[in-house]
């Protein structure tokens, strides 16, 4: 087992064992166990009491963080040529279709978010065994198969993410950078869980959001007072 360094002792003494935070604690906290180089990332993992294994409790979803992520997003948008300029316009990184379709056949896959419309998609499903493991292949459920492409590179660009349950059923994402104040940090935070509670399945019993940790790129997670988010 390896040893605790330095930061990681300091890190650890700050957080009370046992002890669940209010949201406004957790999202200042990050800022005092966060020792990285780099402005590491906020992170937040969800356990939900879903049973992810049957397709009706499959939680999946997008939301719009109001302060972002700060993270730069690399759009690639395969569109018809009518709809390029307007693409390229809203922010799009790279643009166009056959020459990045054959680009994704040779292994390509340096972009962090694919949008393209719905009639562009037969073409791309030949290309589901390297886009799907990479989490790249576009989807109407994220809105990232749309026929108004520029309305959605605008909304990935301004923070938008989509986000779905694993097979333990936790959801884990970004909720914005360790620079970022803590009341934008708690912002962002809240906005992530109500779109979760919305998507909440029908045909899910008992608690649903069973609890929440925050976390930074490399920290211990601060369990966070469910009751405490809303407030």
């Amino acid at each position: 087992m390896s040893k605790l360094t330095k930061n990681q002792k300091l890190a650890d003494a700050k957080i009370e064992a046992g002890k669940s935070y209010t949201l406004e604690e957790a999202a200042a906290l990050l800022k005092e166990i966060t020792f990285t180089k780099f402005d590491a990332s906020a992170d937040i993992d969800v356990r939900l009491g879903v049973d992810p294994r049957k397709a009706d409790q499959n939680v999946r979803g997008v939301v719009s963080l109001p302060h972002g992520t700060g993270k730069t997003v690399r759009v690639l948008v395969l569109c018809t040529a009518d709809a390029e300029a307007a693409a390229k316009e809203a922010g799009a990184d790279y643009v166009g279709l056959d020459e990045y379709l054959e680009k994704i056949k040779g292994g390509w896959t340096d972009v962090d978010v694919i949008i393209t419309q719905p009639q562009i998609m037969g073409k791309l499903g030949p290309l589901g065994r390297i886009l799907g493991p990479r989490g790249l292949m576009p989807n109407p459920k994220s809105g990232t198969v749309t026929p108004d492409v520029a309305k959605a590179v605008k909304e990935v660009k301004q923070g938008k993410i989509d986000f779905k349950v694993d097979k333990k059923g936790i959801v884990h994402t970004s909720v914005g950078k360790v620079s970022f104040e803590p009341q934008k940090i708690k912002e962002n935070v809240q906005a992530f869980i109500q779109t979760l509670i919305k998507l909440k399945p029908n045909t899910a019993k008992g608690t649903y959001i069973k609890s929440v940790y925050l976390s930074s790129t490399m920290s211990r997670g601060i369990k966070v007072d469910v009751k405490s988010i809303d407030a």
